[in-house]
C-alpha cells in the first residue's frame, strides 16, 4: 500500500500498490460470465460521445449488481473486510468517523475479486468497445466513498495523469448511488474534449512532445480553488458550458482522457456519492503508466486485455475474471477486432510490418534543447 494522501478534511485517498496483493498467481482458469444481454451503442450515443466529450447511458449495470457494490462498500467502511494495508476501525471510533475514514481507493482490482469484476463488466465493455475498440485494455480502478461533507476535486484531464501512446483514455464512472448537484456529483465542460493536455511544470513534454509551440504551463491541477487551478482559465474560454452528470445508480458515463471534469464537495447531510471507476484504452495504444518502481518502462504487460485483441503485451485478471485476456472467444475474430481487420486488408506490396520502437514513445526522450 502507497502512503496515503489525505484530503483537506482529513480523509484517506489511498492506492494499492502491486506489492501489496498475494504473489501473481499466474493464468488462472477464465471463470464463467454471468449472462448478460449485449448492449449495443446506438450511432446517436457515438456521436454524442465525439460531439460532448461524454456519455452517460442509464441503466447500463443492473440493480442487483449495483446492490452487490452497495453491500460492498458498507463492508469496506465499517472493517468487515480484511484488506492488506488498510486498518479496521478502533472499536472507539463513531460511526460519523468511521464513514470518513476513506474517501478514495485505487487499484483494488489487484487485490480483490469484486473490483476486477467490475473493471471487467461485460455492460461496461460493450460501449468501450464501441467508443475505442474493438480492442479494450482495462488500466485502473477507483472506489469513491464521497462521504456527507466529502471534498470535491477541481477541473482537471485524466490524460494527463495516464498518458497512453496513440492517445485513446477513456474512463467510465459507475454511479453507486445517486449523484446529483446536492452530494456532489461530477461536471464536465462539452467542448474541452478538443483542448490539448496541458502540462504542469516539469511535464511539458509528457504528452504532446515538442509538437505544440505554445502549449502553457499550468499549475495546481485537480486543486478546487479556481483562483490556484489555472486548468480554470481554460475553462472559463467555453462559458455556460459545463454541465452536471446528474445519475442514479447503475447509470454509467463514459468520458474522454482530454475533458475538463470537476465535481464540487458533499453538500448533504446525510447522504454518500459511491461510485465506482474504470479508466481504459485501446489495446493497441502504448503506455508507461503504473511502472511501480521501475519508472519509465513500457507497462503494457500490467493492464489487462479486456476485448478483442493486440500486438502489444497484456497482463492477466488476478481472480480469472473472463476477458480476452484468458477466453478465446472473446478475442479475434470473435468481437471483430484486430484479426478480423487483418483479414479484410489486400496482401500483397501494400500491407507490411515493422519493429515498434518502444522507446520513441518515451516522453523523456522528447526533450529537446533551443538553438
Amino acid at each position: 500500500m502507497q502512503a496515503p494522501r489525505r484530503a483537506p478534511n482529513g480523509a484517506l485517498d489511498v492506492t494499492v500498490a502491486p506489492g501489496t496483493a498475494a504473489p501473481e498467481p499466474g493464468r488462472r482458469p477464465a471463470q464463467p460470465l454471468k449472462p448478460y444481454p449485449r448492449y449495443r451503442v446506438s450511432v446517436q450515443d457515438y456521436v454524442t460521445f465525439h460531439e460532448q466529450g461524454f456519455l452517460i447511458v442509464r441503466g447500463l449495470v443492473p440493480p442487483e449488481d449495483v446492490q452487490e457494490l452497495v453491500q460492498h462498500t458498507d463492508d469496506l467502511i465499517h472493517g468487515r473486510i480484511d484488506l492488506p494495508g488498510l486498518e479496521p476501525p478502533s472499536l472507539c471510533s463513531t460511526p460519523q468517523e468511521i464513514e470518513r475514514r476513506y474517501l478514495r481507493i485505487h487499484m483494488l482490482h489487484r487485490v480483490l475479486e469484486i473490483h476486477e469484476r467490475f473493471l471487467l463488466h461485460p455492460r461496461l465493455l460493450d460501449v468501450l468497445e464501441a467508443l475505442i475498440g474493438p480492442d479494450v485494455m482495462a488500466m485502473q480502478s477507483m472506489l469513491f466513498l464521497k462521504f456527507p461533507g466529502g471534498a470535491g476535486q477541481g477541473y482537471h484531464q485524466d490524460s494527463y495523469y495516464i498518458p497512453t501512446m496513440p492517445d485513446t483514455l477513456c474512463g467510465a464512472w459507475l454511479a453507486v448511488d445517486r449523484a446529483d448537484e446536492e452530494n456532489g456529483c461530477m461536471w464536465f465542460t462539452p467542448g474541452t474534449q478538443h483542448e490539448p493536455i496541458y502540462p504542469t511544470a516539469g511535464r511539458e513534454h509528457a504528452n504532446h512532445g515538442d509538437a505544440l509551440g505554445d502549449l502553457p504551463v499550468v499549475e495546481n491541477v485537480s486543486h478546487t480553488d479556481e483562483r490556484v487551478n489555472t486548468l480554470a482559465r481554460v475553462a472559463a474560454t467555453y462559458p455556460g458550458r459545463e454541465v452536471p452528470a446528474i445519475m442514479d445508480p447503475g447509470d454509467v458515463a463514459f468520458f474522454g482522457g482530454h475533458i475538463l471534469h470537476r465535481s464540487h464537495h458533499n453538500r448533504s447531510a446525510t447522504r454518500f456519492r459511491r461510485s465506482f471507476v474504470g479508466h481504459y484504452a485501446n489495446a493497441r495504444s502504448f503506455t508507461m503508466w503504473g511502472h511501480g518502481d521501475a519508472e519509465g518502462t513500457p507497462t503494457n504487460h500490467k493492464h489487462i486485455l479486456a476485448r478483442g485483441d493486440t500486438h502489444l503485451p497484456y497482463g492477466q485478471p488476478r481472480f480469472g475474471t473472463a476477458c480476452a485476456a484468458n477466453t478465446p472467444s472473446l478475442r479475434g475474430v470473435g468481437t471483430g477486432s484486430g484479426a478480423l481487420m487483418m483479414a479484410t486488408m489486400a496482401d500483397g506490396d501494400m500491407m507490411s510490418t515493422a519493429p515498434i520502437a518502444m522507446a520513441r514513445n518515451d516522453p523523456a526522450l522528447h526533450d529537446h534543447d533551443e538553438e
